[in-house]
């Protein structure tokens, strides 16, 4: 059996010799045994290349004695050789619920240490645990190819070289290299979608429905974004020969409803509506203009966008209240 440590390094070593001797780069380290593992392997294989490593932990401050936590990491990041270390202190606001809240504060402050260092990528450690729950996430929500095809390996600047390796490795990778990875309570705690899904819904469909059936969501994230990146090239290339505030409604209607929603979408982007504020009730009022057009009043959409059929064409515009 291939050590589990060599298996992560394998798994870093593609995309570190993607980059140029002396370039940073940042990896995102929990104390988890994924991030904490990755961390470790990453610093293995970046010596020979000469590159420049570059350590964040993000303290949400959601416990007490959070800091501590983030202090340990530190630690055990210079233990392994990382000179450059973060310790970010992040305010969780609730909105959206905790888990998409801390998420959302944790990327921004990732993007702004990233561009602070000129780190060119940022490694995350995100295994098929994560990418199999994340389907199921995306399935329990009605989600469309974005969210069903998971998370992407490579993503901008982001890295999830761990995609393909599960849990398991990972906590057996900290054993092997005598790393205490950090059990953080959030993930024991089943009235988060997530840990409900990690403990209870994935083992339940393992033991009533098929073993396997991780792998198979994976792989269907994996074919859905194959579908999803190929649906998205076609409506950017129709869109980029379109007036997007003011389009042909017959030209629409004669597009698959895949493509047709997608430079609806666009449309309304490029109007003013934030990324993210569009429901699929809202793409399904649009598209209602389009191809079942019965006189309807026109679509409000955020930021003042308004979205009207007038003489056979789809208007966007904005206008404040």
């Amino acid at each position: 059996m291939i050590d589990a440590i060599v298996s992560i390094r394998n798994a870093v070593r593609p995309h570190l010799e993607k980059l140029e001797p002396g370039e940073p780069f940042l990896v995102a380290v929990s104390g988890g045994a994924d991030s904490l593992a990755l961390a470790y392997a990453l610093m293995l294989e970046a010596k020979p290349l000469a590159l420049r490593p570059l350590a964040i932990t993000i303290d949400h401050q959601l416990q007490k004695d959070s800091h501590l936590q983030a202090e340990k990491v530190k630690k055990q990041l210079e233990e392994m050789g990382y000179v450059h270390i973060f310790i970010e202190k992040v305010l969780v606001v609730p909105q959206s619920g905790l888990e998409a809240d801390a998420r959302d504060v944790r990327y921004k402050a990732l993007n702004k240490k990233s561009q602070e260092e000129k780190a060119s990528k940022v490694f995350l450690g995100h295994t098929s645990n994560d990418q199999a729950e994340t389907v199921l996430l995306g399935l329990a929500r009605g989600s469309g190819t974005r969210s069903l095809s998971a998370m992407a390996e490579e993503n901008g600047i982001y890295i999830r070289p761990l995609l393909s390796l599960s849990r398991e490795i990972t906590e057996r990778a900290c054993k092997e290299s005598n790393l205490d990875y950090w059990s953080d309570p959030h993930n024991e705690d089943s009235k988060y979608s997530r840990v409900k899904i990690r403990r209870e819904v994935i083992p339940y469909l393992e033991q009533n429905l098929d073993p396997g059936i991780s792998g198979a969501l994976i792989r269907s994230a994996s074919l859905l974004r194959d579908d999803g990146e190929a649906l998205d090239h076609w409506a950017d290339n129709e869109a980029q020969s379109l007036d997007l505030a003011d389009i042909d409604c017959l030209y629409l209607a004669g597009l698959p409803r895949a493509i047709r929603t997608r430079i609806l979408r666009l449309a309304a982007l490029a109007a003013g509506v934030t990324p993210g504020t569009l429901s699929f009730e809202q793409i399904g009022a649009l598209d209602a203009l389009v191809s079942r057009w019965n006189g309807q009043g026109e679509v409000s959409l955020a930021g003042g966008v308004k979205v009207a059929r007038i003489s056979g064409r789809l208007s966007l515009s904005v206008r404040r209240e």
